[in-house]
């Protein structure tokens, strides 16, 4: 179902928005496991234990449901933004979510270098940009560009952990990786003047 017919249609049951989010997990699970490819509406339906008439009052067809989960990545990679978590819990969240979830990275991925507006593929850009350019006490020869540091934090952070991981240190385990990003994030943000943890 679209958002606008979600949020403006009828009076829902109290259960809808609680299957409509097993819905979207489902569907992230599957796109972890199979790629995209693997999604279906027949699948999800299995997946949750609903038919498909049921789905179908959730999304119009898998293009929305796509969308959905698109969202649903960008949601879980913007709490790694959330200033009320700790740095650490923040940079090992968004490692952690990358190394579980290639397939649904890719994903996101796809829209997130697509011609347009970031806004419209990261909601919290904004947020991070102007995070990044409030930084006091920093001569202006020396200030950071924010767009510039916020796209290379990015792409280092929705990216490099997999090809570290695949290509770099295979040998290593999840956690230790997540450990080495935590580590080197932390160093660049103290080094730049952005952290003092």
């Amino acid at each position: 179902m679209t958002s606008e017919r979600r949020e403006g249609g009828p009076k829902r049951n109290k259960g809808f928005d609680a299957t409509h989010d097993l819905i979207v997990t489902a569907a992230a699970r599957l796109i972890s496991q199979k790629g995209v490819d693997g999604l279906s509406m027949a699948a999800v339906s299995r997946a949750v234990g609903i038919n498909r008439t049921t789905l179908y009052y959730h999304f119009d067809d898998r293009e929305a449901l796509l969308a959905a989960v698109k969202l649903w990545s960008s949601e879980q990679l913007g709490r790694g933004f959330a200033p009320q978590a700790p740095q650490r819990e923040r940079i090992d969240h968004i490692t952690r979510f990358v190394l579980e979830n290639a397939e649904l990275i890719k994903l996101w991925l796809d829209d997130f270098i697509a011609p347009g507006d970031i806004r419209d593929h990261y909601p919290h850009w904004e947020k991070l940009v102007s995070g990044m350019a409030n930084q006091p006490d920093t001569p202006e020869e020396d200030a950071i560009d924010p767009e510039v540091y916020c796209t290379i934090l990015l792409t280092a952070a929705f990216i490099a952990p997999r090809i570290y991981q695949q290509s770099v240190r295979p040998d290593l385990s999840p956690e230790a990786v997540i450990e080495k990003f935590r580590h080197e994030h932390q160093r660049t943000l103290r080094r730049d003047g952005l952290s003092s943890e």
